[in-house]
């Protein structure tokens, strides 16, 4: 079992060769950063890759760590940073995997929120990244303006104003895929 700790003794611990350590960080984090690169790549074995490729560059540049951020935000960043290096590598589209199905629901309400789901998640990627990124870190990480801002290095001001323009952007093309 393993018992919370403080990231910031974790990441010394690991510092000072303690795998067991960075091992607590990736499982605590692993979930985290596995769904938002889902978000970004669309796709889950290149989550998968994208995921795994972030925590090898964490363990790799720890040393190169500041203290004074928050552990999440910084592995966050690398997160981010990798997936949207991979999505601007990579320009196909692959839909979401439809055998997973719900048996406490009703096949019409399965489909509809699969179809709604669907045509979110379309809308979603064609979102330029820098637009995508605000949204999945905002509404499917829940993350503050702040911790936003701390994860793409930018002011909140700026997470702000990029966030408005990426929900009217979505609202316009949903709007647009409903004709």
């Amino acid at each position: 079992m393993v018992v919370e700790e403080n990231d910031a003794l974790l990441v010394q611990r690991s510092l000072s060769g303690d795998r067991d350590a960075f091992e607590a960080l990736v499982v605590k984090y692993q979930k985290p950063m596995f769904n938002v690169a889902l978000r970004i790549v669309h796709d889950y074995e290149d989550a998968s890759e994208v995921t795994q490729a972030a925590f090898v560059s964490a363990f790799e540049n720890l040393k190169h760590f500041k203290p004074r951020y928050k552990f999440y935000s910084w592995l966050y960043r690398i997160t981010v940073n990798g997936s949207l290096n991979f999505a601007k590598g990579r320009r196909r589209f692959e839909g979401l995997d439809d055998g997973m199905v719900s048996i406490d629901k009703q096949p019409d309400e399965v489909f509809s929120e699969k179809d709604t789901a669907l045509i979110v998640e379309q809308a979603l990627m064609k979102l330029p990244p820098d637009y995508r990124t605000v949204i999945v870190l905002s509404h499917f990480q829940d993350l503050s303006y702040k911790e936003i801002g701390d994860v793409l290095n930018i002011p909140v001001k700026t997470v702000k104003s990029r966030l408005f323009t990426a929900r009217q952007l979505l609202k316009d093309i949903l709007i647009g895929s409903g004709d």
